[in-house]
């Protein structure tokens, strides 16, 4: 696929990876606070592994068609490794 179609797939990565990343950071810091509210902490940590599920899954199909929609994973590794 095009240079510019895969950089913006990349930048959508990075911006996905980074965001996940600082939501599980603000579980661990509800966590770690005595004045946590239960209810907040739960709905953050419920919150934070769906956006990551879904960011997998949107990421995924992200992925495939950066890559011009192949045929199989492998030549997705193909062109990697190539």
């Amino acid at each position: 696929m095009t240079d510019v179609i895969m950089q913006a797939y990349r930048d959508v990565e990075r911006a996905m990876e980074r965001y996940n990343k600082v939501l599980e950071e603000q579980v661990l810091a509800l966590r770690s606070s005595e004045n946590a509210d239960a209810t907040k902490l739960e709905r953050m940590t419920y919150g934070a592994r769906a956006m990551r599920d879904s960011s997998g899954i949107y990421l995924s199909y992200a992925k495939f068609i950066a890559y011009g929609m192949p045929d199989s994973e492998e030549q997705i590794q193909d062109e990697l490794q190539g």
